[in-house]
């Protein structure tokens, strides 16, 4: 088992969370996982501090929501339930690190919680969580949610990005995906 031998005193809280995610992907057993942890763990953190910075919020909080959002899939290699598990383990992982106060801690833990539940609208934490992991999502996984689509527009119109649906919906279509493909998105994208 791998794990990394740091002195709490001398590293950031950021730095020692971004550790524990290390270590929980390097001891993850599917080698072919481990990539898809990094990417997708780090790109959401990256797109959570973009839309803190934009939306006046904790960018170091919202950055550690983007690390920790899906740790559980990655810690146990199961998606069911993961937002409830994940905010367990969350929680568990910054009150080992002792460096957090009770409000940050239920932050995370309320954003990791209702991540998943993209129809209600929670508090800013959470709403922000669900914007950088849908984001990240569109980007690089190319995984095109209709019920996602006013999300994602607002996301890309807040961050001064061109919305160019029919051109990442074609892409994704020619693309080979794990789960399925969407055949005919490019109409209901320009809608």
């Amino acid at each position: 088992m791998f794990s990394y031998n740091l002195n709490k005193e001398f590293r950031s809280r950021l730095e020692l969370v971004k550790n524990e995610i290390d270590t929980v992907l390097l001891n993850q057993e599917d080698v072919n996982v481990r990539p898809e942890g990094y990417i997708h763990l780090y790109g959401v953190a990256q797109n959570c501090a973009m839309l803190a910075i934009k939306r006046c919020l904790d960018v170091e909080i919202c950055t550690i929501i983007g690390l920790l959002h899906d740790i559980y899939i990655y810690k146990e290699g199961n998606e069911k339930e993961h937002a409830m598990f994940g905010s367990i383990v969350a929680e568990n992982i910054l009150r080992d690190l002792e460096m957090f106060s009770e409000d940050e801690i239920e932050i995370v833990k309320t954003a990791i919680i209702h991540h998943s539940d993209r129809v209600t609208k929670h508090d800013k934490y959470s709403e922000l969580l669900k914007d950088a992991d849908v984001l990240q999502n569109s980007l690089y996984l190319k995984k095109f949610d209709l019920k996602n689509k006013k999300r994602i527009k607002k996301v890309f119109k807040e961050s001064g990005m061109k919305t160019r649906f029919k051109e990442l919906a074609r892409e994704f279509v020619k693309t080979e995906s794990r789960n399925f493909k969407i055949e005919g998105i490019e109409k209901p994208f320009n809608k």
